[in-house]
């Protein structure tokens, strides 16, 4: 059986296997029906590691054993893999939720959040500061900042860029606008996203913001975060931010932006 390097990885990817269970997975669907041995032979797949990989197939959705001398293992239909590995995946996640839900008011919690406080102590602002790779790692970052903003709260993005934050941070702002933090948002406003912009404002000042492009983040005047990458150009998984945090950078960067901030028009 001959499947393309490039096949198997894109496999391996959007189901989340590695690269023995994606050569025996396919190996088998090329057969319908077939043994450990047999399959072994097909994938190049070590024969003492073939009976291990069938195990965490079955366990996942992706293949039945069939009883009977010898064991034989038989292929699922792939859009019945895909309802069973979806299932699966929901399933599992819920579960992690509920086990974390359950940390709120557990000793394990109050033992971590003192380690924090402890360690916090020898920790000079400055030094709070890092790098972030991945739009989604980016958010929920972004997300935490804004649940800890105590008075304001300054966002410069694109034109898509105004899209994302209405899905990921539209809850955390809604509870900031109820706290009386001040939210500003600027970003370029065509017909693509003026729909959006105008929800935002439920919870912010919106103004539309042109020739400049810039994404960041910042929060009560002393800490921020920036990305280095165009949106547009670069792909949501090679995204970066730097965030930092200090109140000599973050004030300085307000200040600029304030410039800028009044000769913005208002979103109507």
């Amino acid at each position: 059986m001959i499947v393309k390097d490039e096949f198997l990885g894109r496999l391996r990817k959007i189901f989340d296997l590695n690269l023995y269970e994606v050569k025996v997975w396919t190996a088998l669907l090329s057969r319908g029906t077939s043994t450990a041995g047999e399959l072994s032979n097909i994938s190049d797949v070590p024969r003492s590691r073939t009976y291990d990989i069938l195990e965490s197939l079955e366990k996942k959705g992706f293949i039945v054993m069939k009883l009977g001398k010898p064991i034989k293992f038989v292929a699922l239909k792939p859009e019945e893999v895909v309802e069973r590995v979806k299932k699966n995946l929901m399933k599992f996640a819920q579960e992690r939720t509920k086990r974390l839900e359950t940390l709120k008011g557990d000793e394990v919690l109050d033992e971590l959040n003192t380690l924090f406080t402890k360690g916090i102590k020898f920790v000079e602002p400055s030094d709070l500061s890092g790098s972030l790779r991945g739009r989604q790692n980016l958010y929920n970052h972004l997300d935490m900042m804004v649940r800890d903003a105590e008075k304001t709260i300054t966002i410069v993005t694109t034109a898509e860029g105004l899209n994302r934050k209405l899905e990921a941070l539209m809850p955390s702002l809604e509870k900031c606008k109820k706290r009386g933090v001040k939210i500003r948002i600027a970003a370029p406003i065509d017909s693509n996203n003026l729909k959006i912009a105008r929800d935002l404002k439920k919870v912010a000042e919106v103004r539309n913001l042109e020739n400049i492009k810039a994404r960041f983040i910042i929060i009560d005047s002393n800490q921020l975060m920036f990305m280095l990458l165009d949106d547009e150009k670069f792909h949501p998984n090679y995204d970066i931010g730097i965030w930092v945090n200090t109140e000599y950078f973050a004030q300085a960067l307000e200040q600029m932006f304030e410039l800028a901030w009044n000769d913005m028009k208002v979103v109507k």
